[in-house]
């Protein structure tokens, strides 16, 4: 499995999760009951599918080996295995943060991800 996932997030859910030490996730995350999560081979999918157009986001990555059982991947988009987080992600376990910024055709413009 991936040694590095990402979670797209707004930039105010995270600076919520920054106050309280723990991000328990965004509205879709609590609605399925866990955080959802994508390696690097599946983030630019997931931005295009349920973040297109939107603004203000963050990209996060997470050291997958700092969240112990919790962390599962699941059967998801086409039987892909998807990262999902079954607690709260802990602070502790963030390796970066970086903006999403939208380019011109509404696509988001990554950094560079680390898939290993």
């Amino acid at each position: 499995m991936s040694r590095i996932i990402y979670k797209i997030t707004p930039q105010s859910l995270w600076r919520e999760a920054e106050e309280r030490g723990r991000f328990d996730g965004a509205p879709v995350d609590k609605a399925d009951g866990f955080i959802h999560f994508s390696t690097a081979a599946q983030v630019q999918e997931t931005a295009a599918r349920h973040f297109a157009g939107q603004d203000n986001l963050l990209l996060i990555a997470v050291e997958a080996s700092m969240l112990g059982p919790a962390l599962r991947y699941e059967p998801s988009r086409g039987g892909a295995l998807f990262p999902h987080l079954y607690a709260p992600l802990p602070l502790e376990a963030v390796l970066w943060v970086k903006p999403l910024p939208l380019e011109a055709g509404g696509a988001h413009r990554f950094p560079a991800l680390e898939d290993e």
